[in-house]
């Protein structure tokens, strides 16, 4: 009866939610050492596995989110320590490899353009744009006004104030009968104009028709004077408007440009031009999607129309991103790839055990 009271007891305790760890770890130390009280508990209820001090600790290890020791990591999640540093290095790596584009880049624009203007009447039509572009080019011709497009807006700082404006693009026309003129149309981005300039065009009537210099014929007319009564022949007058004022351009061979994704698209319909599409242009113009796009580099500005502003060439050997900066980059990328695998060394580290 004894032992029956007492292995009720240590089953209560040892089923009881209630009871802390130390106690059943005592009561099972007991029961080990006891064999006649192991086999009154096992005649007053078996005990389950739930009742065993070390289900706590066998449910914390099935546990997939419990914490791990850095002994016990696996070799896979080891390495993910040192993927941010792979990253960086890669990264700077590569801003290396862009820096020696860029030089290269740069040199080839400044040995183009410190070459002598070649005619326009002197390029083969076999050539192909990539291999003019950035080409100092001579064109002659008559600017046709009407057909003006402005990109933009853009922004030109002088001292210190920022003015905003336009690029001004206009085809150059081929003059009559004159064999040092352009042949086919060329399109000319003659710099910047400010905005009132636009205001003023833009509801301008554009004409389809290029630019001539003489004017229609008159019919003929007959002069009469005292002797016209003795003389029944007549005098034809041919009417002839002032030559336009013909215009050398040097300016340089350029592609169209290649807007970022924050660029809004063109709207011709709108007259909106955000960035130089050259065959859009040129279609709005009425002229072939093969047309010639150059852009103005003469230094020759009238002071008394400083207007359009033609582009400086020293700023066709610049970028937005700078060999100095790629270098930078670099700088900073490989320093922070040293710090990310510095951190990932320590932390793999294993720390000394206190006594």
């Amino acid at each position: 009866m004894i032992c029956d009271t007492m292995a009720t007891s240590v089953f209560k305790t040892l089923t009881s939610a209630s009871s802390s760890t130390a106690t059943k770890l005592r009561l099972t130390a007991a029961l080990a050492s006891n064999p006649d009280l192991s086999c009154c508990c096992n005649r007053v209820g078996p005990l389950s596995a739930s009742s065993s001090p070390f289900s706590t600790a066998t449910s914390a290890a099935a546990d997939p989110l419990s914490f791990h020791p850095p002994e016990q990591r696996t070799q896979w999640s080891k390495w993910m320590l040192f993927l941010p540093g792979v990253i960086t290095f890669g990264l700077g790596t590569w801003q290396i490899v862009r820096r020696q584009e860029k030089i290269k880049m740069l040199q080839y624009r400044q040995q183009r353009l410190a070459t002598e203007p070649v005619k326009w009447n002197n390029l083969s039509s076999s050539q192909q744009i990539d291999s003019l572009e950035f080409r100092k080019i001579l064109c002659k011709g008559v600017f046709d006004e009407k057909r003006s497009i402005f990109v933009g807006p853009r922004s030109r700082s002088v001292s210190g104030v920022t003015e905003n404006g336009y690029f001004l693009i206009t085809p150059l026309m081929p003059i009559p009968n004159d064999p040092e003129s352009i042949q086919t149309p060329v399109l000319v981005n003659r710099g910047w104009v400010p905005r009132s300039w636009r205001d003023r065009s833009i509801n301008a009537p554009k004409s389809n028709e290029p630019p001539s210099k003489l004017v229609s014929v008159s019919g003929p007319e007959e002069v009469r004077s005292w002797w016209s009564f003795f003389s029944k022949k007549q005098k034809t007058i041919e009417e002839q408007v002032p030559d336009l004022a013909s215009v050398e351009v040097i300016g340089v061979i350029r592609k169209s440009e290649k807007p970022s994704i924050f660029v809004p698209p063109n709207d011709p319909s709108s007259f909106q031009w955000f960035y130089v599409d050259v065959p859009a242009i040129a279609r709005a113009c009425g002229l072939p999607d093969s047309t010639l796009y150059i852009e103005d580099i003469n230094e020759n500005v009238n002071p008394s129309s400083p207007y359009p502003i033609p582009k400086d060439a020293n700023t066709l050997i610049r970028s937005s991103v700078m060999p100095q900066d790629h270098l930078n980059y670099t700088i900073t990328w490989y320093s922070l790839s040293a710090a990310v695998t510095y951190m990932a060394f320590k932390r793999l580290k294993p720390t000394k055990m206190r006594r």
